[in-house]
């Protein structure tokens, strides 16, 4: 059996497929868990001191898995964990964490940047104007089910 589905919905979950693809590759091309790529990538969007939570919530990842992953990269050098307030651990990179982020993060993060600078501003405004559409009307429509 299979569900019948509009043309554009069929092509935007493709679409959406084979960047989830291509990041998971990088990820793999640089020995990376596909969570690990994603947490040391969002440290350096949030910056260093982030909260596991903070890293959850803008990944949409479970604080499991993101808890998990912390305390590999952990365990393999590349982060420190600090006290912040209460329980709550502030996120560090290490010496080694900082290579790493610098060899294998900061090249992925400067191949988006140069896609981004080939298509025009109004292409990148209209983008991101309608995928942020389709989101925010996704969310609403899953919380109502």
């Amino acid at each position: 059996m299979k569900y019948k589905q509009g043309k554009h919905l069929e092509e935007f979950n493709r679409l959406y497929r084979e960047m989830d693809q291509i990041y998971h590759g990088l990820a793999v091309k640089m020995g990376l868990s596909d969570s690990a790529f994603i947490i040391l990538y969002t440290i350096m969007e949030l910056g260093e001191g982030c909260l596991q939570k903070d890293i959850a919530d803008w990944c949409s990842l479970s604080r499991q898995t993101v808890n998990s992953s912390i305390q590999n990269l952990k365990s393999q050098g590349f982060l420190s964990l600090d006290s912040g307030k209460g329980r709550e651990k502030e996120i560090f990179l290490t010496d080694e964490g900082k290579r790493m982020v610098e060899e294998k993060i900061f090249p992925v993060m400067e191949l988006e940047q140069s896609v981004f600078e080939e298509m025009s501003p109004q292409e990148c405004r209209e983008m991101l104007k309608l995928m942020g559409k389709y989101v925010g009307k996704f969310r609403k429509k899953a919380e109502e089910c």
